[in-house]
């Protein structure tokens, strides 16, 4: 679904992606780590339209969309979710995800003004399809909730929940268990595990937590300065020479501390 051919970011003289290329298969979820300082998240804000690349292409379906923002790239079904949680902390939640789907009646002037019947219809369906998330995701009982007031790690479900009220293709998440507790981290990955099984949707996941990893992502790909370093399975990325010396500096001896 997605290739990255040789992609360079560069800050002046610093590298931050410096020459990665990867492949990221449809209905697959894909573990991306790696060290702090790898280039893991500047990777993700160049594919993502975020940012634009100093070279190289990124291709998705065989369509060249590199350097194209993130506007562009949400109507073609590619979704992003950052390490902060970007939600609108004086609406509900609810709220919050019935403002994702694009081109809304009321978004419009003239619709204020004579379709006001239309606007009405359209939230309707808005708030029960929200609802709807809300239940999947097992946080139903936040529908009524100012987003700000929620806990971090309920916040990480309801960018997931974003996602899910357009016809997201892939979607990459952004450390989703930074500052989540194991059980609502459990409930994310549950959450991650049924959408890829049951509406075919294609994840790539940052994570410095290898269980989470372990639990729903293969294969796995490792960076290290700005470049992929390794990709398989998570037990053949820990049994990684290079991969331990990235993490380490150290041997094979230390081989069961990576991603600690």
């Amino acid at each position: 679904m997605i290739v990255v051919d040789d992609l360079h970011k560069h800050f002046g003289g610093f590298h931050a992606v410096d020459g990665a290329s990867l492949k990221i298969e449809p209905g697959s979820i894909t573990g991306l780590i790696g060290p702090n300082g790898a280039g893991k998240t500047t990777l993700f804000n160049v594919i993502a339209g975020v940012l634009p690349p100093t070279s190289g292409r990124v291709t998705m379906d065989g369509e060249d969309i590199t350097g194209l923002p993130p506007h562009t790239l949400f109507h073609k079904g590619l979704l992003r979710t950052f390490q902060i949680a970007q939600e609108f902390s004086s609406m509900t939640c609810r709220e919050n995800l019935m403002m994702v789907p694009a081109a809304q009646s009321g978004e419009t002037l003239w619709n204020t003004w004579f379709g006001r019947k239309r606007i009405a219809n359209e939230e309707r369906a808005l708030a029960a399809k929200a609802d709807e998330v809300l239940e999947f995701l097992t946080v139903e009982h936040l529908a009524d909730h100012k987003a700000g007031q929620v806990s971090g790690g309920q916040k990480k479900l309801l960018e997931l929940g974003r996602t899910m009220m357009v016809d997201a293709k892939i979607v990459f998440l952004d450390e989703v268990g930074a500052g989540v507790n194991r059980t609502l981290l459990n409930t994310i990955g549950d959450a991650i595990l049924r959408l890829n099984q049951e509406r075919n949707y294609t994840f790539v996941v940052i994570e410095h937590d290898m269980d989470f990893i372990g639990k729903i992502c293969d294969p796995v790909i490792c960076m290290a300065e700005g470049r992929v370093l390794a990709e398989g399975t998570l037990a053949e990325i820990k049994a990684n020479e290079q991969v331990i010396e990235a993490y380490l500096g150290t041997g094979l001896k230390n081989k069961d501390k990576v991603g600690a």
